[in-house]
């Protein structure tokens, strides 16, 4: 769904060089306007993150053992970990071990793309079944962002022209071209680059893990892009 917005309206009228003789901007008449527009989308890359440590293990299993059960149980639902499983970081307490003469425990930090939240969801499940509840969801994305980023500045340009003409036709002008555009700071939202880092997840719930549980539906708080165009143009 997009929405059109258009804000200020400011009115100018030059004569070449103001009054204090400085010369202005521009030496003409013009009209200038913001113009916004906003597009909600569906995220359909879904980050999470994944921590493994060796002191967290009822089952006194070795890291790559409990990473060996974690990659069987996600293939099990259909994910490709050669292509959407990596790892971020990983540790020990090498300097700690120093000190105590304590054994080296180790962790690593991973990072699984999924592409909708049912699949998201399964992934909390079934991790959960196996001893991995150390599971969060990193930041949402659109694989298309890119694309409708340029639709919604392409947007707000045009509802800024629409105002503009339909505001001077009340005085019987026209708007001519334009000879000032500039794209205004702008906040998005849920962890996309400028974007508040708020991630609203529906459908989960305390105790979803239980063996008799129904599988969850996760419905992702959908990606809102937004942004705002000044634009200047003639008046004829």
């Amino acid at each position: 769904m997009k929405k059109l917005i258009v804000g200020l309206l400011v009115f100018t009228c030059l004569n070449g060089f103001s009054q204090t003789g400085e010369k202005n901007f521009i030496d003409q008449n013009y009209i200038e306007v913001t113009g916004k527009s906003e597009m909600e989308i569906v995220p359909d890359l879904i980050y999470l993150k994944i921590f493994l440590n060796e002191k967290d293990n009822k089952n006194k299993l070795s890291l790559p053992e409990r990473e060996n059960i974690m990659i069987s149980a996600l293939k099990e639902i259909g994910i490709d970990t050669s292509r959407d499983l990596s790892i971020k970081d990983m540790s020990s307490n090498f300097k700690y071990y120093l000190l105590t003469k304590n054994d080296i425990l180790l962790s690593k930090e991973y990072q699984l793309v999924v592409r909708d939240g049912k699949t998201a969801s399964r992934v909390f499940i079934e991790l959960e079944k196996i001893g991995i509840s150390n599971v969060s969801i990193d930041r949402l994305d659109n694989s298309k962002i890119e694309n409708y980023r340029k639709e919604v500045k392409v947007d707000a340009i045009k509802a800024a022209k629409d105002k503009a003409q339909s505001l001077v036709t009340a005085i019987n002008q026209s708007v001519g071209r334009a000879i000032y555009i500039q794209e205004v700071e702008q906040n998005f939202r849920n962890g996309l680059p400028g974007t508040s880092n708020s991630i609203m997840i529906r459908g989960v719930a305390s105790g979803i893990y239980g063996s008799k549980a129904p599988e969850p539906d996760i419905d992702f708080e959908k990606i809102k892009i937004e942004y705002s165009i000044l634009c200047r143009f003639e008046l004829k």
